[in-house]
């Protein structure tokens, strides 16, 4: 996927459109278009980055890389945050996957994947909550209803609750593989009962009776 969104650069020059282009699980941005034969201004791996919305703007997107990087977006739209959202969780999940695949498959599970699923679901868990409030909103305006933008809401909310319930499957499936891992024994090994010699078996009651009177 690719195309504009608005980057916040400085306090000095603030909000600055940029050219943005996804591929192969990184996020490249570029001046503009026109300059995308000059270089990348800057990139930033998507199975690194936390995808956060803010509550208060449906446009914002932000990338977080704890203590590292953080890039903060804007999207012309709602429609389109929500295009770039996919996008980019699309893009992330398929990053897993063929990391799971590249590697030597573990009986151990990896604690990272069910970390990445839970984040994800709390990024979709607030899209939802704003989705939500939106056609709230739009079905009580003082002046009727807004249909059209119930619609679109509608529309965003219905492809939203789609990922979400996939997302929270995968969440679920590797929550109950780390428990099945955790309760599964490693390395027992049964060892059977020591024989017992009956002479010396019935010397011992014998001693043991003699020792009781």
């Amino acid at each position: 996927m690719e195309g504009v969104l608005w980057k916040w650069t400085n306090y000095w020059n603030g909000w600055q459109t940029r050219w943005f282009v996804l591929e192969n699980g990184v996020l490249t941005y570029y001046k503009s278009q026109e300059e995308v034969n000059q270089g990348c201004k800057g990139s930033i791996k998507i199975q690194a980055c936390e995808i956060n919305v803010n509550p208060m703007d449906s446009t914002r997107l932000d990338l977080v890389i704890p203590g590292e990087q953080h890039m903060y977006l804007r999207a012309a739209t709602s429609q389109e945050r929500q295009q770039w959202l996919v996008a980019l969780g699309s893009a992330k999940a398929c990053v897993h996957k063929r990391t799971r695949n590249d590697t030597i498959v573990s009986a151990e599970p990896n604690p990272d994947a069910l970390k990445t699923k839970k984040s994800e679901l709390r990024l979709y868990c607030d899209l939802l909550m704003q989705q939500v409030h939106v056609i709230k909103s739009a079905a009580t305006n003082e002046n009727g209803p807004e249909v059209e933008k119930m619609d679109d809401a509608t529309r965003l909310l219905g492809a939203t609750c789609d990922t979400f319930i996939k997302t929270l499957e995968e969440c679920m499936k590797l929550s109950n593989a780390s428990i099945v891992y955790e309760i599964t024994p490693k390395n027992d090994v049964i060892l059977p009962p020591t024989a017992v010699n009956p002479s010396s078996k019935k010397k011992h009651l014998l001693r043991s009776s003699s020792t009781d009177s």
